[in-house]
């Protein structure tokens, strides 16, 4: 499995972006996309999750209500709506997926794939 990442960008505060992970490859043994991010300074953070059915959804308590993560079936691509956003949201933004079952979704360490990451840049 192959993962693009795409659509950060500079936005003012308060502002909207989309981000999109594409998945290619053998992408019928994803179980489940996870969107992460890491600030200047800081460890890489849990943002939102997707299982591959898209029957399931989970969210960083700091995104919650803000953001909305979903997915194509046709184009195999995840997204990350991202609304409202804070000067705080700033960090580079990476998707993820693993191709196994857990109960984990917040944790980086239980996702095999990742992307490159995004730039999302808030200024106040």
């Amino acid at each position: 499995v192959q993962l693009q990442a795409s659509g950060g960008g500079l936005v003012q505060a308060g502002g909207s972006l989309r981000l999109s992970c594409a998945a290619s490859g053998r992408t019928l043994s994803i179980y489940a996309v996870g969107w992460f991010r890491q600030a200047p300074g800081k460890e890489r953070e849990f943002v939102a999750a997707i299982s591959w059915s898209g029957s399931s959804t989970w969210y960083a308590d700091s995104v919650k209500g803000r953001f909305t993560i979903s997915r194509d079936n046709a184009k195999n691509t995840v997204y990350l709506q991202m609304n409202s956003l804070k000067p705080e949201d700033t960090a580079v933004y990476y998707c993820s997926s693993r191709g196994y079952f857990s109960t984990t979704y917040s944790s980086e360490g239980s996702y095999d794939t990742w992307g490159q990451g995004t730039q999302v840049t808030v200024s106040s």
